[in-house]
């Protein structure tokens, strides 16, 4: 068998190759001269040993072409492309000898000159887009000895020797070995400190000394140098010293001895003072912030103008050239450098953050005026605020497990500094359209899902308690408030339904990788409309009761308990339910289309239900990302959500009635009591040169409990679609391994496992491969359908799993993505027949996808 896919892959590859050769010009020598040689490999031996890491890698000078499946393309692609083009062009196309000049009797002169323009655009494309044939350069190769060397060497390895070896053969190939013969490291041994100022050699002696980044007995390490000199240069501006930088710090290296030990002497030296035509060297000073004014309408414009309003609060000078518009404390607040205190960096970076984080500002500036007499700093900090109404318009492309697609458009007025205190009040309607169809699906329109609203949401730059918390939660966390309301009509996946919504919330960052947010309230009351078409949404239930109530004679064959698309309050369908369950007809409980009628009543009753959520729940994510171009980082997520207690400890305290249901009603609809959790981990390994290793794990579940026993259908978790179990449309995985053909299948808990391997195809297009893993089950609710509940780890083998593969195109801005999945382990068969069933092109989902699923 596996003879039998190799071969496949194989005649795969040549089928490729043969139909690029019939497209394409296939000689990749055609721009290799006579003289040159095209590098084809290179090896690196690090003490006799290959060395394919990355970070080698990187040091290489030059490089091979990449190939796709063993194939140049882009080299194929390079080669299309003419070099003297414009000689070629001038000859066709400009030459009254040649007959192409003709076409200027069919075309004005500006349009002969964009046609000849854009053959010329056509071959620089394919330029662009192809890759020059790696022509060896032996200088190169010197260039990349020499950068071994430097890496080996500043690891440690001072007697490391390079050398290389270039093998050419008859057919302009040539290959490159590298050789690095690395010898013992050195070690460290003592290190000792010549500081010349005392304050700074009492710090670091009594302080600094001992979080040292170079130890004795390490292997030496030029990183490990360079990471301490700005661990010590940060922790001594932090320390009161002004004028300290990093060029201030050198060390000295004694490599003298054989015994391939170092000395090392750590030198601190006194602060240089510049004069006109001389440098002295003083000892350094702890300077201490004397003053603190803020300019809270500085523009150069009014920089000579006079001050026309000026505030003292709390040690700061408040100054405006108009009259002052924030109340000083909102300012004051995001100010970090306090009057008294000694020069710490880390306050002008705190401030600038904060001063960023307001959206009330334009262009923060700090400066600080040393006194070298009393060594102290006046702080000035200067203020452009923003324009105080601003039209908001934004338009989103969006995709969830719910969506395929969406696009969203929304537009508002914001209002800085509403009520003087750097609030910020976001008035906005809403508008989306999207899809979540079944692509297989053609008799459904593509945009089923609309939504229409309102929001008004407050931003408060604070925490907006009756107390104070700052000594829980300290300013330079950025604690931050939101007050929100939202009303918005859905036209959605089952029913339609309106929403109403408030929230209460609070987001501070603890570090610069941590984000924390707490929902204090977050109440929605969910209201759904048509209920009375419910079998005209759920049509295979409703074909089932059919099934059913002609199987027992209830309806005559050719008879329908109502058509389902036909709004009514309580349809033959529901009179038919009814009699089942009220025994009424021939079905007694035990059988199994009693079981299903039941199971579809169930269904129906909760998510035609109204819901009421008075809910709070806390966020916790950590994300190790540096920047956008970061591609080895890790995000953890964590939610935990808690529904319906503080409802229903007040039910129970006023002793309120509950329905015939058993359970408390606010307002005449019951009220949701839940637990829920959320855990996502997510990791990424760059591999390099375009190559990228992701992996996710999710966990999730909601466990209904006191007023409830069962979880809102907004609540629920599902499974498959773009950004989950790829091989699945959404809604139609699991739960369990129940065959299920409900339109919308959900449950209360979720297991997701993906890992997904990225690489560059060409230029902008990128292609993946994956596995993704998963499903959802019922666990402590009402079902009771052993093959959708969850009864423990023998439920694990009814994970579903889906491989697949899919093309990018990076737009920079975002990504568009294409995914195709296949049914690898398919848990809705019987054991024993789960694998590879319908693995092929005509049962595979294809997806379309806005970004990267994780």
């Amino acid at each position: 068998m596996q003879t039998l896919s190799f071969l496949r892959f194989d005649l795969s590859k040549i089928l490729i190759y043969v139909l690029i050769c019939t497209t394409f010009s296939c000689n990749i020598m055609k721009r290799v001269e006579k003289n040159e040689h095209l590098l084809t490999n290179n090896t690196v031996l690090v003490n006799d040993k290959k060395n394919t890491t990355e970070t080698i890698s990187n040091l290489l000078y030059q490089k091979p072409n990449g190939t796709l499946l063993g194939i140049p393309l882009r080299v194929h692609i390079y080669n299309l492309a003419r070099p003297n083009i414009d000689s070629i062009l001038n000859a066709k196309y400009r030459n009254p000898d040649n007959p192409r000049t003709g076409l200027k009797n069919l075309l004005s002169l500006k349009q002969y000159e964009a046609f000849i323009k854009s053959k010329k655009n056509f071959n620089n494309w394919l330029k662009k887009t192809g890759e020059a044939p790696a022509i060896y350069d032996e200088a190169r190769a010197e260039k990349t000895a020499n950068a071994l060397r430097k890496y080996y060497f500043s690891k440690g390895w001072f007697n490391v020797e390079t050398s290389f070896e270039t093998e050419k053969d008859s057919n302009q190939r040539a290959r490159v070995t590298y050789k690095v013969n690395t010898g013992d490291p050195y070690v460290l041994d003592s290190i000792y400190q010549n500081i010349k100022t005392p304050i700074i050699d009492s710090l670091y002696n009594s302080r600094l000394k001992q979080g040292s980044l170079i130890k004795k007995g390490q292997q030496y390490d030029e990183a490990n140098f360079a990471a301490e000199r700005d661990r010590l240069t940060e922790q001594l501006r932090n320390s009161g010293f002004y004028h300290f930088g990093q060029d201030y710090i050198t060390f000295d290296i004694d490599t003298i001895s054989n015994d391939k030990k170092i000395k090392t002497d750590l030198i601190i030296a006194d602060r240089a003072v510049r004069s006109e035509d001389s440098i002295t060297r003083v000892p350094f000073k702890i300077y201490k912030i004397k003053e603190v004014n803020i300019f809270t309408d500085f523009k150069n414009e009014n920089r000579d103008s006079t001050i026309t309003d000026s505030v003292q609060f709390k040690d700061y000078n408040l100054y405006s050239f108009d009259k002052l518009n924030y109340r000083p404390k909102a300012i004051t607040d995001a100010i970090f450098i306090n009057k008294g205190e000694v020069f710490k960096d880390i306050d002008r970076t705190r401030t600038y953050r904060y001063l960023s984080q307001l959206q009330a500002f334009r262009y923060p500036r700090i400066d600080y005026i040393p006194n070298e007499t009393d060594t102290t700093l006046v702080a000035n900090v200067y203020l452009v605020p923003r324009k105080k109404f601003e039209m908001t318009n934004s338009f989103e492309i969006s995709q969830s497990n719910i969506q395929t697609v969406g696009f969203a458009f929304s537009t508002g007025l914001l209002i800085r500094n509403i009520f003087r205190g750097a609030e910020t009040l976001e008035i906005s309607a809403l508008g989306s359209i999207g899809s979540s169809r079944d692509a297989s699906d053609t008799k459904d329109q593509f945009f089923d899902i609309n939504e229409l609203g309102g929001n008004l949401r407050l931003n408060i730059p604070r925490f907006f308690l009756p107390f104070n918390t700052e000594k829980i939660i300290p300013k330079y966390m950025s604690p931050s408030s939101r007050i929100t309301l939202s009303a918005t009509s859905q036209t959605n996946i089952g029913l339609d339904k309106q929403a109403f919504t408030g929230t209460v919330n609070y987001n501070w960052y603890p570090s610069r990788k941590v984000t924390n947010n707490l929902d204090l309230f977050n109440v929605q009351f969910v209201k759904n409309l048509n209920t009375g078409n419910y079998f005209g949404v759920y049509t295979t239930s409703f074909d089932r009761l059919n099934s059913i109530a002609r199987g027992i004679g209830y309806i005559a064959d050719d008879e329908s308990l109502e058509n389902p698309l036909i709004p009514n309050d309580f349809s033959p369908a529901d009179t038919f339910i009814g009699d089942v369950l009220g025994n009424s007809t021939s079905l007694v409980p035990g059988d199994s289309d009693f079981i299903d009628v039941n199971n579809i009543n169930q269904r129906k009753n909760r998510l035609t239900e109204d819901n009421l959520i008075f809910s709070s729940s806390f966020n916790y994510v950590k994300n190790r990302r540096e920047n956008l171009f970061d591609n080895d980082f890790s995000i953890v997520r964590f939610r935990l959500e808690l529904a319906g207690n503080l409802l229903s400890n007040l039910s129970k305290a006023f002793n309120l009635p509950r329905n015939a249901d058993g359970r408390y009603e606010l307002f005449g609809v019951p009220f949701s009591q839940y637990v829920k959790t959320e855990i996502d981990y997510v990791k990424h390994w760059d591999l390099g040169r375009k190559n990228e290793f992701a992996i996710r794990t999710y966990f999730g579940i909601a466990i209904p409990y006191g007023n409830s026993n069962s979880i809102p259908f907004a609540e629920s978790f599902f499974a498959g679609g773009p950004n989950d179990v790829r091989a699945w449309t959404a809604y139609n995985l699991g739960p369990g391994s129940s065959f299920s053909t409900n339109e919308f299948n959900e449950a209360n808990m979720k297991i997701t496992l993906s890992a997904e391997q990225r690489f560059n195809l060409l230029g902008r297009f990128n292609g993946a491969v994956f596995i993704d893993a998963g499903n959802i089950w019922n666990v402590f609710d009402n079902v009771e359908d052993e093959k959708a509940t969850f009864d423990g780890f023998d439920s694990l083998k009814d994970i579903a799993i889906g491989s697949g593969f899919g093309i990018r195109y990076d737009f920079g801005f975002f990504v568009l993505r294409g995914d195709i999945g296949f049914k690898t382990y398919d848990p809705s068969r019987e054991l024993g027949n789960r694998w590879f069933k319908n693995y092929n092109f005509s049962n595979a989902v294809y997806n379309i996808g806005v970004n990267y699923p994780f």
